[in-house]
């Protein structure tokens, strides 16, 4: 139940920084139609498996969300392209991404849209501090935007050091 709402906030998101750029949407718009799919591989065992996420390119060069359908694996060579993505510390993923490290991805399926998607992942970047401000204005955003960056590296390093420490107990049990 909480899958799809997720999934929609994603969508949300990912849409807002695509069309935060008129570049991303652009390069989107030749491939509509086509579908996407992003697996998170590696998801740590003692959290809920998270759904396998699919959306489709729409005419305006957005992603529109597959829904409840696109949250159960799709058959193979039903998506385009697929995106796996190594989820096995999602927290220090999500600190890295949310940092503006993009995260390692394997892409594979059609080349044209690989490489816009690649291109995509490399290029283009959440304006936290320009959404800040227009939501706060200018003085507020001038100072929530260096704090949130310091508590981004805070969280970051700390993920970082319990990623190491959980990797050194791994191999001594191992």
């Amino acid at each position: 139940m909480l899958a799809p709402a997720l999934a929609e906030r994603l969508t949300l998101l990912l849409n807002h920084v695509l069309a935060s750029e008129a570049v991303a949407t652009e390069r989107l718009q030749p491939h509509r139609g086509a579908t996407l799919q992003l697996t998170l591989e590696r998801w740590p065992a003692l959290l809920p498996p998270p759904p396998v996420l699919s959306w489709r390119i729409t005419p305006a060069g957005l992603l529109q969300w597959n829904g409840a359908e696109g949250l159960a694996p799709t058959p193979e060579g039903a998506a385009q392209l697929h995106v796996t993505v190594d989820a096995s510390n999602p927290a220090l993923m999500v600190a890295k991404a949310l940092g503006g490290e993009p995260p390692a991805v394997q892409i594979e399926g059609d080349a044209a849209l690989a490489g816009e998607v690649n291109w995509l992942l490399q290029n283009l970047r959440w304006d936290v501090a320009a959404d800040l401000e227009r939501l706060f204005g200018p003085q507020v955003a001038g100072v929530l935007h260096p704090l949130g960056r310091m508590l981004g590296q805070g969280l970051r390093t700390a993920l970082q050091g319990l990623s190491s420490l959980g990797e050194s107990l791994r191999t001594r049990r191992g």
